[in-house]
């Protein structure tokens, strides 16, 4: 009896050394073979047992039923929601730090109808420095050299969509980084440097396509517009395109004024035949297949018609006023 109960009570002394290397090895990982760095993302609302298993499943820890452990004995990490950047094989506390402090990624939306300016607005309220102006001159540097236009401006030329700036990411990376996505998402609409549609190079597809995008605004309005700046540039008719006039002014949307359609820059193209020097903010792909598939017809002119956005088109500049007084009769 008295060996038995010896024999049992070393097997379980011998199972609680067993669990307490396991558990130590598991909080510090000593032998883990990767330390390379990885984004979590923590959602509103999500459980201490939903974000172990997300940090498991990024390699991030090693055992998910050890990192609940370890918060029932020291209390659940705050976890904010957002994202988060850790390296592979942390150790507990290690984790646990990084969790109780702020979301260390920034997530920066690129969305169609935007201009790196606007972008670079964004990082500068966001992060502290001189991030924006820093990835301002980075814009500038990499148009240069980027073989679609010899001017240092990028607008119509960063891909659109979300970006993550995780701790050491730098102001150039994420330039870079944009306008890799914006080659990769105007080949997938049908562009590139040898693209060239109606007598335009591939650069002033992306500049008509921008255009389309301001002025066309709902998808629904695009192709139509698309047709009418390829009409008028194909007679050397001034496109007369209020957006254009904003771009120059820094502005985004409202009303032209007449002072404004006096303003002398190559981007007031109600004084100027022809296409602007440089794209007018970021085309979305709808902007873009717009244009290089607009469909046929003798359109030179559109006005909104109603509040919903619709856009009225005609070949004359007398069914042009026609469409206008319609507008006005609807408060527009």
């Amino acid at each position: 009896m008295i060996r038995s109960a010896r024999l049992a009570i070393s097997a379980v002394v011998a199972l609680a050394a067993v669990v307490v290397v396991w558990f130590a090895l598991q909080a510090y990982p000593i032998f883990a073979t990767s330390h390379s760095t990885v984004i979590v993302h923590v959602h509103s609302g999500e459980t201490i047992s939903a974000i172990a298993s997300d940090l498991h499943a990024n390699g991030v820890i090693g055992s998910p039923l050890a990192f609940r452990i370890s918060a029932m004995l020291e209390g659940n990490p705050t976890a904010v929601p957002g994202s988060y950047q850790f390296k592979r094989g942390s150790s507990f506390s290690t984790v646990r730090a990084v969790l109780n402090g702020a979301p260390n990624v920034l997530t920066v939306s690129v969305r169609p109808g935007l201009t790196v300016l606007e972008v670079a607005q964004t990082l500068s309220n966001d992060l502290s420095g001189s991030w924006g102006s820093t990835f301002l001159a980075a814009t500038e540097q990499i148009a240069a050299k980027s073989g679609w236009t010899t001017q240092s401006n990028l607008d119509g030329l960063i891909g659109t969509g979300s970006y993550l700036i995780a701790p050491g990411t730098t102001p150039h990376q994420l330039a870079t980084t944009m306008f890799k996505r914006f080659e990769h998402q105007a080949k997938a609409s049908g562009v590139t440097l040898a693209t060239t549609l109606d007598g335009l190079s591939a650069y002033e597809i992306i500049i008509a396509a921008s255009i389309v995008e301001k002025e066309g605004y709902f998808p629904v309005n695009m192709p139509k517009v698309g047709r009418v700046i390829l009409n008028r540039l194909a007679v050397h008719q001034a496109l007369q395109m209020d957006s254009t006039v904003l771009y120059a002014l820094h502005q985004d949307g409202g009303r032209v004024t007449p002072a404004m359609l006096k303003i002398k820059t190559p981007y007031n193209t109600y004084l100027h035949a022809g296409l602007i020097p440089s794209p007018v903010c970021v085309p979305s792909a709808t902007a873009l297949r717009s244009l290089l598939h607009a469909p046929i017809g003798t359109w030179r002119y559109f006005v909104v018609i109603d509040k919903a956005g619709h856009e009225a088109f005609s070949t004359t500049y007398a069914g042009q006023i026609q469409n206008e007084r319609l507008a006005r009769s609807r408060g527009l």
